[in-house]
């Protein structure tokens, strides 16, 4: 093979827990008899809330192939190589079993919200059930030095006090704020949806949703805009490079010796499977070995019914443009190459233009 396949997982193979009809029909088409794959697969998830490993045994269950760890990428994996950042006391804030996460990714010192929160109890003062009773003597101050986002997390206003106070403090929470402390410590963020499909009848708030009250509660406070370090997962750059280098390395284990041309990027949603394909298309496939290309698929956050106006003066708003504050906009980046009705036929599309008779 010649090509790769890039395959979004909740919209395009599921729905919550909820397998995809298509998805099973078309992952038979894509490996052998002994259950290899007869192309390099890789399935590319904004999803931060658990281990590789945990995920490809939930895709192996749900599409009946074998699927390793080596072939799935989360939001947070291009972390690995943000290596400066490894040995540093960092604050996590997500969901899941997000220590693991971490020291898997390679950092040494995380610490969560809710370690946070025991360590510092009179910080998270929305809830007055939550409040505690008896003021017990502080522990002493420690330094964070990095907030890392994962992901989406269970109790918002814990979360957003918590970060904020982080970033007003320069890493010393429960002391006053210093608003010349600017720009604020280091924030890595994973995952941009604003909204994501699972069994609901309409698109559930994402990550990116979380991002925007973050961003807007720290301008209100101050004044200043809240600055990442990095942003990964779909439509970022990063993750396009991270999941090509996946890609080939499937195609050196596997002994395939011609060269992988074009990635195929299937998914359900335009401002991220879309917009990160064709930002890769248009900005790096000159510098990379691969061309990419688009496929949406209508078992997701797509509607073909709705259509992003052309007038780009009217796109500016938010209720039109879901894509995250520090990306541009620009129509072309959400015009796909191909729009199918499921993954199924997304396959079958992609073996008829490569002349790929498996």
């Amino acid at each position: 093979p010649s090509f790769g396949f890039l395959f979004d997982i909740d919209g395009v193979l599921v729905r919550g827990k909820t397998p995809i009809p298509a998805a099973r029909t078309a992952f038979r088409k894509l490996v052998n008899s002994q259950g290899q794959f007869l192309v390099p697969v890789v399935f590319v998830t904004n999803a931060g809330n658990c281990l590789r490993q945990k995920k490809a045994d939930q895709l192996s269950h749900l599409l009946g192939v074998p699927i390793s760890q080596d072939q799935v990428m989360m939001s947070h994996s291009p972390l690995r190589m943000f290596k400066r950042y490894h040995e540093k006391c960092v604050l996590v804030s997500g969901q899941g079993p997000l220590l693991d996460i971490a020291q898997d990714l390679g950092f040494c010192q995380p610490i969560t919200i809710d370690t946070l929160r025991e360590k510092r109890p009179l910080l998270d003062a929305v809830d007055h059930d939550r409040r505690p009773n008896v003021l017990h003597s502080q522990e002493p101050l420690f330094s964070l030095s990095t907030v890392v986002l994962f992901g989406e997390p269970v109790r918002w206003e814990t979360s957003l006090q918590l970060i904020i106070d982080v970033l007003l403090t320069s890493g010393y929470p429960g002391n006053p704020y210093q608003q010349e402390n600017y720009p604020h410590i280091p924030v890595l963020a994973c995952n941009m949806d604003l909204m994501w499909v699972a069994e609901a009848q309409s698109p559930r708030f994402g990550h990116g949703t979380f991002m925007v009250c973050l961003e807007n509660i720290y301008k209100k406070i101050t004044g200043k805009e809240l600055k990442y370090e990095a942003l990964m997962g779909k439509p970022s750059r990063l993750t396009y490079q991270y999941a090509e280098h996946l890609i080939r390395a499937q195609a050196l284990q596997r002994s395939w010796e011609q060269p992988i041309q074009t990635l195929y990027a299937v998914g359900d949603n335009l401002m991220t499977d879309v917009y990160g394909a064709n930002l890769w298309e248009n900005e790096l496939a000159s510098a990379a070995a691969a061309h990419c290309r688009s496929v949406l698929v209508c078992t997701g956050v797509y509607n073909p019914h709705t259509e992003v106006p052309l007038d780009t003066g009217d796109s500016i708003t938010e209720t039109v443009f879901h894509g995250h504050r520090d990306f541009r906009f620009d129509p072309g980046l959400v015009e796909p190459d191909h729009i199918v009705p499921d993954v199924d036929a997304a396959v079958d599309l992609v073996f008829q233009l490569e002349n790929f008779a498996p």
